[in-house]
């Protein structure tokens, strides 16, 4: 079995650990042992454990998973020349990482936080020689995209990075619509979490404007409701989100 090696031990770590540890060796390297330990308690199986100061990345795959303003800070702490870096920080640049780190490739890659359930949509970009290996690798929590250039992954980071929160909110909102109009808090909740699930489906085949027109019949429910989105700038708030969230990724 590979061994994938993980410089860094927050949440998006353990979310893409927990999508690979079926396929691969996990190695954990961090700061202080009693948080990895609790890394390896929430993953659920035994791994690997390094304290940062003076770990050899030497020939190493390792998965990039640090702040991105820590970057230079790590990089004195580290030593050798890893194979191959696939970084998950966003907005940091692929020549920021060659900067600081030793490596002979480099591969940003942006999961989302839906790859502790192996259904995260990840985009790639980097160097093309592990096209295919950082593919396979980040195919192993979902599904993958490859990009061609750090511009596009930037912008990826919005739609994909951030969506989760996003489809969060509307989630909240539209159960708290429903309890509003009296529904009970947990049946609003089981038929959002239904919705959420179906449409998942859905979307994977059919444009939206058309799943929209095939539920929106003449006068009905969805065109009032619809209606009161349109007059709520929901459309207009979530194409700004995008933006927003891009230039903060740009400028990290």
């Amino acid at each position: 079995m590979k061994t994938i090696t993980f410089i860094g031990n927050g949440n998006m770590a353990l979310s893409i650990a927990q999508g690979l540890k079926k396929s691969y060796a996990i190695e954990v390297v961090g700061r202080d042992m009693d948080k990895l330990q609790e890394f390896e308690d929430a993953l659920g199986i035994s791994i690997q454990k390094h304290l940062l100061e003076g770990f050899d990345m030497s020939g190493k795959s390792i998965i990039l998973c640090v702040k991105p303003a820590n970057v230079e800070e790590i990089s004195r702490q580290l030593q050798g020349q890893a194979k191959i870096i696939y970084s998950v920080l966003a907005g940091t640049s692929i020549a920021k990482i060659k900067a600081h780190l030793d490596t002979n490739a480099v591969v940003r890659a942006m999961p989302n936080l839906a790859a502790s359930v192996s259904k995260s949509m990840t985009t790639l970009t980097g160097d093309t020689a592990f096209k295919d290996e950082a593919i396979e690798l980040l195919g192993a929590i979902g599904e993958t995209r490859w990009l061609a250039n750090e511009k596009e992954i930037d912008i990826a980071t919005a739609l994909a990075g951030s969506g989760p929160a996003y489809l969060a909110l509307m989630a909240e909102a539209l159960a708290d619509g429903a309890v509003k109009q009296g529904l009970k808090r947990d049946d609003a909740m089981a038929i959002m979490r239904g919705l959420f699930s179906g449409f998942g489906e859905l979307i994977q085949t059919t444009h939206p404007a058309l799943l929209k027109d095939g539920v929106m019949s003449p006068g009905g429910t969805t065109a009032a409701g619809y209606s009161a989105l349109e007059e709520g700038n929901v459309r207009s708030a979530c194409i700004n989100a995008i933006e927003k969230a891009y230039q903060k990724a740009v400028q990290l």
